[in-house]
């Protein structure tokens, strides 16, 4: 599995950019292929790229196009809010990220920076992104103009909010802190954290906190007369030569910008001249204001002396170009290797690169988002397109889902029924579906028809089922698609929309038959809660099963969570915890719990427990101090239908959780079974974890 780190910041001009650099670095030492991601850059001009996306990849030498490291920009990530899609933000995201997971062996992410339009949304946006990436995140804030516990309580507030929504933070860092100040925010930010958080402050530096001429002449869009190899000089300062030469002088300072009208030669002289002198300290550049230039006699002294620094031209007056100097934010460019060498460094510096490293070497996600958990579905499904039955093919939900699911080219499809009202059903809904995408079938019809009833009479003729009574069975759409599923001419079957449950897997039960070791056929719901995926079994199949069976759901329901990348924690829930309750349902479910631990002793089971002590982890460790299960549950087994079917439906419907299922566990081939209340989402995601069934999970 690939691995990540998200890099976030609380405000804008926080310096995010020496932790990025800082972290490459690392990254470089300890994966042989590093990505870098983000979700979301300024805006660029046209024919232009992201800065900052282009220093890494230019810097660290990345394997990585421009267009593929990003998601969207600033505009667009507004523009799509405003139309409220949200969700197409979040997904295209993942997609961008997942498409980069495939080709690199660790992956940066850096969040956005706080500026402009829309900066307001940027912090939901950041905790939203890492938790659905499920990546650990490290979280930057700026020292300027803050006292202690204002830092300190700002970092903090950054944690406790990606820890609230499942986001585990490794690392703080306070930036631009006073150098005499830097133990102190440490041992403040280590009290107020918890010890497994690390911690790093990282003093102000001259060297990153100013910028250099390049960036003053970008931003008054200058013309450069004399110095451009050197526009990479550090402005360290900046001062007006409006005096006379002499009292001038007195106020360089090292890499002191000069700024003076362009027709003062006396300043420009004197200037280049302390700058080559030993009694006076080096200068960064000139520029020349007012849009006036030297005389020729000046400009060819100029042009002969044998050091030289930048010296710009604009337009603009002294007072205009001073403030606007004086507002320019420093950034980090590719050429400027200075200030990247010195963000490495600072950052090796004052971080504990060693115990970072080593955190995420070892990080291990807990659980799998909604989101990420449906978009691998898809995923999967893809990487091996099945083929799968829907007898249900004049039903609109089925028409519609058939329509996503060709548009997301994850299946390949075959609806049952009369071909001529499907068609006409697919007109009448002008929904652009191709009816030459799909094959449609009506079982009467089929030049399999025959074979496929001779097969089920040859099969059943033991319960006194004759060819006659065969060929009335396969004219019904769940035998026909059931019997195609058998033959090896579908992969799978999906029905229910319309039919009820015993109708769907009677066939199943009749003729695909329970895999070699299974007992009993069950059904799970995937329950995609706002922060996490978990399972529910039984809640769809078997009224009343005993604690055999039970043992058998909770086995099977394990395994299917293995198969879709989530670690199984089986909950047996029951109205008592642990070893207090007495009665005939707890005691099957302690039963079954015992039945398990002996068959497989590997697996991380509870039983009984109640479903309060199997979520919370407060209440997990008042009831079960010991248990590696209570307050952590991912697979719970209800004691019964009654209890798993109200509970599933009570928790989907209050918290607007997405049940995806049932899927049908312990067949020899998947068929599942939709509810008769199911909508078009319900029956694409039943179709893709069927697809990914017959990939032989």
């Amino acid at each position: 599995m690939s691995k990540a780190i998200y890099i976030a910041t609380t405000e804008p001009n926080s310096g995010k950019s020496i932790v990025s650099l800082g972290l490459m670095q690392i990254l470089l030492g300890k994966a042989a292929k590093v990505g870098y991601f983000r979700p979301i850059i300024d805006d660029f001009e046209k024919g232009d790229m992201d800065g900052h996306i282009h220093t890494m990849i230019t810097h660290f030498e990345l394997d990585l196009e421009f267009k593929d490291a990003y998601a969207y920009t600033r505009s667009e990530v507004i523009k799509q809010k405003n139309l409220d899609k949200d969700d197409e933000i979040l997904g295209h995201i993942i997609h961008k990220y997942k498409a980069i997971e495939d080709r690199f062996d660790f992956i940066l992410v850096e969040g956005t920076d706080f500026s402009g339009e829309g900066a307001i949304i940027e912090w939901d946006i950041n905790v939203l992104v890492a938790k659905n990436l499920g990546i650990p995140t490290v979280i930057i804030a700026s020292g300027t103009g803050k006292s202690l516990d204002e830092l300190v309580g700002n970092l903090f507030m950054a944690y406790d909010s990606f820890k609230e929504k499942g986001v585990e933070v490794l690392l703080t860092v306070a930036n631009k802190v006073e150098p005499e100040n830097v133990n102190n925010v440490i041992a403040g930010l280590q009290k107020k954290l918890p010890k497994k958080v690390l911690v790093g402050a990282i003093p102000l530096n001259p060297i990153l906190g100013n910028p250099t001429v390049k960036e003053i002449c970008q931003e008054l869009e200058a013309k450069v007369l004399f110095g451009k190899e050197f526009l990479n000089n550090q402005a360290g300062g900046f001062s007006v030569g409006a005096m006379q030469l002499r009292n001038y002088l007195t106020h360089l300072k090292k890499d002191s910008l000069v700024i003076t009208p362009g027709d003062r030669a006396d300043i420009i002289l004197g200037a280049l001249q302390a700058n080559i002198s030993a009694n006076y300290p080096n200068i960064s550049g000139i520029v020349l204001t007012g849009g006036l230039l030297p005389e020729k006699s000046i400009v060819k002294l100029i042009k002969g002396l044998s050091d030289i620094v930048p010296i710009l031209s604009v337009k603009e007056g002294t007072f205009s170009v001073t403030n606007r100097i004086g507002t320019i934010r420093p950034r980090i460019y590719a050429e400027n290797t200075e200030k990247i060498n010195t963000s490495i460094q600072e950052f090796e510096k004052h971080v504990s690169t060693t115990q970072l490293a080593e955190r995420l070497i070892t990080f291990k996600a807990d659980g799998i988002t909604p989101r990420m958990f449906q978009y691998n579905l898809l995923k999967r499904a893809k990487s091996a397109k099945k083929h799968i039955v829907l007898p249900e093919g004049s039903d609109e939900r089925i028409l519609l889902a058939t329509k996503k699911l060709i548009d997301a080219d994850a299946v390949t499809l075959t609806l049952l029924g009369n071909p001529v009202q499907i068609k006409n059903k697919i007109s009448e809904l002008d929904m652009g579906l191709d009816s030459t995408s799909i094959n449609i079938i009506n079982p009467s019809e089929s030049p399999n028809f025959l074979e496929y009833a001779t097969t089920l009479f040859e099969l059943r003729k033991h319960k006194n089922v004759n060819l006659a009574m065969a060929k009335d069975l396969m004219e019904d759409v769940s035998y026909f698609g059931t019997m195609m599923v058998y033959k090896g001419h579908a992969d799978g079957m999906v029905s229910g929309a319309v039919h009820t449950t015993q109708h769907t897997i009677r066939p199943a039960l009749q003729f695909i038959k329970t895999r070699p070791g299974v007992s009993i056929v069950s059904s799970v719901f995937f329950m995609c809660l706002p922060n996490r995926v978990t399972i529910f079994g039984d809640c769809a199949i078997n009224p009343n099963p005993t604690a055999e069976q039970l043992s058998e759901i909770a086995i099977s329901s394990a395994s299917t969570s293995i198969a879709f990348g989530i670690e199984p924690k089986i909950a047996m829930l029951s109205y008592s915890s642990g070893a207090s309750g007495i009665g005939e349902d707890v005691d099957r479910v302690r039963k079954a719990t015992e039945i398990i631990k002996k068959k497989r002793p590997e697996l991380k089971v509870e039983g009984p427990i109640q479903y309060d002590a199997a979520v919370d982890s407060k209440v997990g460790l008042a009831k079960l101090p010991d248990s590696q299960v209570a307050g952590q549950a991912s697979v719970f087994i209800f004691p019964d239908l009654n209890t798993g079917n109200n509970t599933y439906k009570a928790v989907q419907r209050e918290t607007g959780a997405l049940a995806i299922g049932p899927m049908l566990q312990g067949l020899n081939k998947p068929v599942n079974d939709l509810s008769r209340g199911c909508t078009v989402e319900d029956i694409f995601n039943t179709v893709i974890i069927t697809a990914i069934q017959a990939q032989g999970i």
